[in-house]
């Protein structure tokens, strides 16, 4: 019972990357750069959304909820990574991995509902042009918004608790850099078949059936360019398309590599290194993806930018 317990009461130890000092050092500097550029990327994302009138209109108003969720996610996770990597102290206390666990866990999965909310705005922005104001109305982008938190707090909830129901048996160290569903049974000291069996479930809901929608989307959308005559046209309604696409395809192509690939088939530091990805460079690459490719946000980021100045 006493070993059962000393998880709950002396917390866990995050092993991360501490077999390698140098890499650490190394990791440091390059991660705390790079959550600037996602603090300062995604805000600015958010800040232009809302003070230029001409992005107050779907498309923007579901990636201010993208840029929100990629500064809460990255917060949830990279403080205590930054800690850990700079400090010989790889702890964190029970509650604090609790926390991360259900807040990171929680913004994943909305993020996956999220793109494929976004998806079906493109697709009826090139597809039914004509009713997007109806089809898209604020009304209905609100509801689309509030099932995708709903559907990552619902997941978070159930995964999260019947993870943390799991007896350790006093086994401390978390061989990753935070608190993740998958590395956490293993850490279990009892026959954890049903939590893979629901994990894998869950991975299949929020990863394969968003991932699925969002191909059928812009399968529809690929059909609809093509029959475009205008050559302006088609690269307009592309570039419309084009970025989101991109952060799909980054996002989803590392979830899928952690979530649904058998964990025997790769290695320890394989797995730490594609959640490093996806929790550090992704929300990094978000906003310069959708601001260097997009015209309206670098016209508006302009013009502010000539008022501020």
């Amino acid at each position: 019972m006493q070993w059962t317990n000393d998880s709950r009461l002396l917390g866990f130890i995050l092993v991360g990357f501490s077999d390698r000092p140098q890499l650490e050092l190394i990791l440091f500097g390059v991660i705390l750069f790079l959550y600037f550029m996602t603090l300062l990327g995604n805000s600015t994302i958010i800040l232009v959304s809302l003070l230029d009138s001409k992005l107050h209109n779907p498309m923007y108003f579901f990636l201010s909820h993208l840029s929100f969720l990629d500064l809460c996610f990255t917060s949830s996770i990279i403080p205590q990574l930054l800690v850990n990597l700079g400090s010989s102290d790889k702890s964190i206390t029970y509650g604090g991995c609790v926390v991360q666990l259900y807040v990171s866990l929680a913004l994943g999965s909305t993020e996956c509902v999220l793109l494929a909310v976004m998806s079906y705005d493109r697709y009826v922005a090139v597809c039914r042009p004509l009713h997007y104001a109806f089809v898209m109305h604020p009304r209905v982008c609100n509801i689309l918004a509030s099932m995708a938190w709903l559907s990552g707090v619902t997941t978070t909830l159930i995964q999260s608790t019947l993870t943390l129901q799991l007896p350790f048996c006093g086994n401390r160290k978390v061989d990753h850099f935070f608190c993740e569903v998958p590395v956490l049974i293993k850490l279990a000291c009892v026959d954890a078949t049903f939590n893979q069996a629901e994990l894998f479930v869950a991975s299949v809901l929020f990863l394969v059936v968003p991932l699925s929608l969002i191909l059928m989307s812009y399968g529809n959308i690929a059909q609809a360019v093509l029959k475009i005559k205008s050559a302006i046209g088609r690269r307009k309604a592309f570039r419309t398309c084009s970025s989101h696409l991109m952060v799909v395809v980054i996002f989803y192509g590392t979830i899928i590599f952690m979530y649904l690939q058998p964990a025997k088939s790769r290695s320890k530091d394989q797995g730490k290194f594609v959640s490093l990805f996806y929790t550090v460079v992704t929300p990094m690459l978000n906003p310069l993806i959708y601001t260097l490719r997009n015209k309206d946000v670098k016209e508006a980021l302009k013009k502010i930018l000539g008022k501020t100045l």
